[in-house]
């Protein structure tokens, strides 16, 4: 068994960084009715990687659940940019795709489970607690 986290945890993680970094440069204030002309192509490139993280994970996998719903709140936002939000509206899909990644990150951010001991190591470690006790 491995005692790394899951690819799909690091996925999650830039994901939530490369949104962040979008609400906080290119979606405007959030309080003023302007157009959001965000680049479609970037917000394209990061829906497929949302995609493809979300296809990584189970269906049984907690994580699934809110990565399911990252990617509708990105695609639902990709279908009516640019120019088609106002920023309010732009910095709630965003809001909505970095709350569902945070909930993911903290699913798949659970400790990893330790390895399984092999047969060997039960004997060799049950001989040396006798030969302890008989000394």
């Amino acid at each position: 068994m491995s005692t790394e986290r899951p690819k799909a945890y690091y996925t999650a993680v830039f994901l939530q960084v490369s949104f962040r970094a979008i609400k906080d440069s290119m979606a405007g204030k959030a309080g003023d009715g302007l157009p959001c002309w965000l680049d479609t192509r970037m917000l394209g490139m990061l829906c497929r990687d949302l995609q493809a993280c979300c296809i990584e994970t189970d269906d049984q996998d907690p994580a699934h659940r809110p990565l399911a719903d990252a990617r509708d709140a990105c695609d639902q936002l990709l279908a009516r940019c640019p120019g088609g939000l106002d920023s309010t509206l732009c910095h709630h899909h965003l809001d909505a795709i970095l709350e569902a990644l945070g909930q993911a990150i903290t699913a798949l951010d659970r400790p990893p489970s330790p390895p399984d001991a092999s047969r060997w190591q039960t004997a060799s470690r049950y001989l040396l607690q006798g030969f302890r006790r008989l000394t």
